[in-house]
């Protein structure tokens, strides 16, 4: 049963992790040596950071099924390094690129002010945007003397197909859609003559083209520099991606969901660092971790890391086997066009998503609305196009995605500079910390107008929420950790956010059993019954390291 659930998970994906690199190779005009090198260490790379997040080791994997390819959002700036610099420059800008992702992964609690939902959903609405172009690019595109017709042909069976079966085939079925759509154009393209067999027949059954490796540059210079913000913010949002993943695999692998353990995605972040780090090395196209893998997990519902390990092994597997892989390379570009067309569609409306469901406001949708289409302008050489000439900015500047990024952190940046400062306390434990934290909030209510049953009510949460917080801990009130606890005003609300050592429970899984059992059985019990009375909201994040609790309250009564 684990060998069937690992070859079948694989055989969904294995497609998608070679036409990414393929559709990279052959937009920026690489030789076919270089591309089955490209596509050998694809598969190994992402054979082995599959098996290291199904088996955590330490710090690095999520200890779930996250299946691990080809990073859609890398193919623009991957197109540029390999026009502007070739298969070095793109390597080393991926190595260097990958230490961010280490750095986010370790450090992520101290991001989540930067990186916040309007910011990396808008990111990757401008990836999309800025990838889009090279798809349609491919569309068309067929060798002299072959027919266009063909091409056109193939693109519309892979899109029919693989749209329709997306809108209307089973959940079970839905997963393979895309290998149906491909399978059905390259078929299409065989009767025009566009299907090219001779990669197949002079591909080896068993081998490995090592010495195709392409190396890293130390050259290192304006190209370098110029291309670096790309990859570095391509990064962090794949980073991001690669957190809600982490989150979302949490929810579908266990029959009672818990709240989501942070130290799982900083797992899976940093084993998507590795895979970076890896890719830069061996010369390849960075990877991330793919969202069918929740997908797949909650329709089969199947979540045992082995299976996990069954499919990096079988990644492992195909890369020796070269004539294998050649059937994926051969496929015509209108059929690998048509199948980006859909996936990065799709990748669009993602980006939508987490901007929506974090809430728009006029300020949100003032961040979304600037910085989209500034992207799109620099993509398109419409705002300063021929202005920075063919120097630095010019190069910095001609991805979208960068341009726009910029638009939405400078903006990001400026509310958070201008909005209401937190106003912080530091608690050493002991009565007189509970003394110290409702002296705090009674001074933040005053000075923010609230009635005097609305301060009651907030100082009730706070002293609440730092005893659950010590409880979670495992210490009485006057043996707990240092706390910092800071408070700012957020309309009508107050936000309390309580910083402390690593807890061993959680205040969020505590609250959802309560609701569960209307009955007091432990007298510690009233404490949370209480916060979950008169809070808002709870939200308990777990790092390494640090747990961070924050509360909202509204000043209106319900």
């Amino acid at each position: 049963m684990t060998m069937g659930a690992g070859v079948q998970g694989a055989m969904i994906i294995v497609g998608a992790i070679v036409l990414g690199v393929v559709i990279v190779m052959r937009a920026a005009e690489q030789p076919q040596d270089y591309i089955s090198w490209a596509v050998f260490a694809a598969l190994l790379v992402s054979g082995s950071t599959t098996i290291l997040q199904a088996v955590r080791l330490w710090r690095f994997g999520s200890g779930h099924i996250l299946i691990m390819g080809t990073s859609g959002a890398f193919l623009a700036a991957c197109v540029a390094a390999l026009v502007n610099g070739g298969p070095a420059l793109m390597a080393t800008l991926i190595v260097a690129s990958s230490l961010m992702q280490f750095l986010i992964g370790m450090n992520l609690s101290l991001t989540r002010r930067i990186f916040i939902p309007v910011v990396t959903g808008t990111v990757i609405m401008l990836i999309a945007a800025t990838v889009m172009p090279i798809a349609f690019s491919l569309l068309d595109a067929v060798e002299p003397g072959q027919p266009v017709e063909g091409a056109m042909a193939s693109a519309a069976v892979t899109l029919a197909i693989t749209g329709g079966l997306i809108l209307r085939a089973p959940p079970s079925l839905r997963l393979w859609s895309p290998v149906i759509g491909i399978a059905a154009g390259t078929a299409t393209s065989a009767v025009f003559g566009l299907y090219d067999t001779s990669i197949i027949t002079e591909a080896a059954w068993f081998g490995a083209p090592f010495q195709e490796w392409p190396g890293l540059s130390l050259d290192i210079g304006a190209e370098f520099w110029a291309l670096l913000p790309a990859f570095a913010m391509v990064t962090a949002v794949g980073a991001i991606e690669t957190l809600g993943d982490g989150v979302a695999i949490q929810r579908v692998s266990r029959r009672n969901p818990p709240a989501p353990d942070f130290r799982v995605a900083q797992g899976a972040i940093n084993a998507d660092g590795v895979g970076n780090l890896l890719s830069g090395l061996a010369g390849t196209v960075p990877n991330t971790t793919y969202s069918s893998s929740v997908a797949m997990v909650e329709i089969t519902g199947v979540g045992a890391r082995r299976v996990g390990v069954v499919i990096g092994l079988t990644f492992i597997l195909f890369a020796f086997f070269p004539k294998v892989s050649a059937i994926l390379v051969a496929i015509p570009s209108p059929v690998a066009g048509a199948y980006m067309t859909v996936l990065i569609g799709l990748l669009f409306v993602q980006g939508m998503k987490i901007v929506i469901n974090d809430g728009v406001d006029h300020r949100k949708a003032a961040i979304i609305g600037l910085a989209f289409w500034a992207g799109a302008g620099f993509t398109n050489g419409q705002i300063f196009g021929e202005s920075f000439g063919d120097g630095f900015m010019s190069l910095l500047l001609e991805n979208g995605m960068t341009g726009g990024a910029i638009v939405a952190l400078i903006m990001v940046l400026f509310l958070e500079v201008t909005s209401q400062r937190r106003k912080k306390l530091r608690l050493d434990g002991g009565p007189e910390g509970f003394s110290q934290l409702r002296d705090f909030l009674q001074e933040f209510a005053s000075n923010s107008k609230w009635s005097e049953d609305a301060a009651s009510r907030l100082t009730l949460v706070g002293e609440e929420a730092l005893s659950g917080l010590l409880a979670e801990n495992g210490t009485e009130p006057d043996e707990g950790r240092r706390t910092v606890v800071s408070v700012r005003g957020v309309g009508t609300a107050a936000e309390l956010e309580f910083v402390s050592g690593p807890a061993d429970g959680n205040l969020e899984d505590r609250l959802a059993v309560l609701g569960e059992s209307p009955e007091i059985t432990d007298e510690n019990e009233l404490s949370y019954r209480l916060l979950r009375h008169y809070a808002a909201a709870v939200r308990h994040s777990k790092y390494y390291g640090l747990d961070i609790v924050t509360v909202h309250v509204d000043q209106r009564a319900e």
